[in-house]
């Protein structure tokens, strides 16, 4: 990897822009600053992590890009819509048919099999994909009917990222999703994001503590106390099969 001043090699195609983003939360007395200043393009296809550690405002900075929190201050767009400006109804509409989310714990539905925790998303999605071929995409179609107490703990969350895809959206925003997997599994759960990704073309932010990861992605975004500390870009990506945890 290497530093790289710019954004992106070309204007074209921004999915996210966000110009002076701050976030403060008030606790009590005492004022967290979340994220401060944040100035940020993301492009299509890209496949970007962020890095930082504990508190750095990484999970505010990808909530505030799904549509599950707002900015306190600046402004966020997603291809060319203000979503600064945007209330409950149009971020609700957002999210359901633009973004898809996959986070660390899995929460899926224990009474459901794998093919019907997917199937949920499709029958409320404009133009979903079927089930068992999000489920194949992830290399499940051998666990199409299995409940989630008969999966592994990265089954289950390569079942989350079905689900997650299952609606076909543009955006596909992961906060640490192989934080509760051991290194064999994890990889298995990132080979997964990064076919979705190659296959669908989907914008992919992943956030991450483990460095290791970084080294799939188009580029690296580092964060520190609310802030972006710096951007490399990745001139020779390894697949997650590659990676040293």
């Amino acid at each position: 990897m290497r530093n790289d001043s710019a954004q992106a090699p070309s204007t074209d195609g921004i999915v996210f822009q966000t110009r002076g983003l701050t976030k403060v939360y008030d606790m009590g007395q005492v004022q967290v600053h979340a994220l401060r200043g944040v100035d940020l393009d993301l492009y299509s296809g890209e496949l970007v992590v962020l890095l930082g550690a504990s508190g750095s405002g990484k999970s505010t900075l990808l909530n505030i890009l799904g549509g599950l929190d707002t900015a306190t201050s600046g402004a966020v767009s997603y291809c060319g819509h203000d979503l600064t400006t945007a209330g409950d109804k149009e971020l609700t509409q957002y999210r359901r048919e633009h973004v898809g989310f996959v986070f660390q714990f899995y929460n899926l539905i224990p009474s459901l099999t794998a093919r019907e925790n997917v199937a949920i998303v499709t029958e409320i999605a404009t133009n979903p994909m079927q089930p068992d071929a999000a489920l194949g995409l992830v290399d499940l179609s051998d666990r199409l009917d299995h409940f989630p107490a008969q999966l592994s703990g990265g089954e289950q969350q390569r079942v989350a990222i079905a689900r997650a895809i299952a609606k076909q959206p543009a955006v596909l925003l992961c906060d640490e999703p192989t934080g509760a997997l051991d290194s064999t599994t994890g990889i298995k759960v990132l080979e997964a994001l990064e076919r979705v990704n190659r296959e669908l073309g989907t914008t992919t932010v992943l956030i991450t503590h483990n460095a290791a990861i970084a080294d799939m992605a188009d580029r690296v975004l580092f964060l520190g106390d609310g802030a972006i500390t710096r951007i490399e870009r990745n001139t020779k990506k390894k697949p997650p099969t590659e990676l040293t945890w």
